[in-house]
């Protein structure tokens, strides 16, 4: 088991299997050194642990925890196409999309469940830059989508 895939357990949590896609794309793409993730949903066996807007059906706890679902869900995504999440030599930028509540203004609270998440498990490989963008809606009416974009070494 991965240095990360440690840290994880540690948390109580295991990497699921990566969900299937719902349109024509795939879960990560590999260009050169650097591994995109698709938007990942939080999903947990395959179900959305959580539907509707943030601010409105959704509390901010309950959102920040499906982030950290998402974030987990990348991770997933790109174990997958590299093997082993110790190659992760950078976290160079998380993407988040929240279903927001037109009044709702604490997206930075909600991205913080996928940020502190990723600093848990992958330590100082995962300072990165991150934008946080409220959307009027998500597939599946889900109040959360995360990607990932990380730099990996051979």
């Amino acid at each position: 088991m991965s240095t990360v895939e440690t840290r994880i357990a540690e948390l109580g949590l295991t990497l699921p299997p990566v969900a299937a896609p719902i349109a024509s794309y795939v879960p990560a793409v590999r260009t050169g050194n650097l591994v995109f993730t698709s938007g990942q949903l939080p999903l947990v066996a395959g179900q959305l642990v959580a539907t509707g807007k943030v601010g409105a059906d959704v509390d901010v706890d309950t959102a920040k925890a499906a982030a950290r679902i998402c974030a987990l869900n990348a991770l997933a995504a790109i174990k997958q196409l590299i093997g082993d999440l110790d190659r992760i030599s950078r976290v160079v930028k998380v993407v988040g999309f929240i279903a927001v509540d037109p009044s709702f203004t604490n997206h930075a609270a909600v991205m913080n469940g996928a940020s502190d998440f990723i600093g848990a498990v992958l330590g100082s490989a995962a300072t990165h830059a991150r934008s946080s963008v409220g959307m009027a809606s998500l597939p599946l009416d889900a109040p959360v989508e995360v990607e990932l974009i990380v730099e990996v070494r051979e």
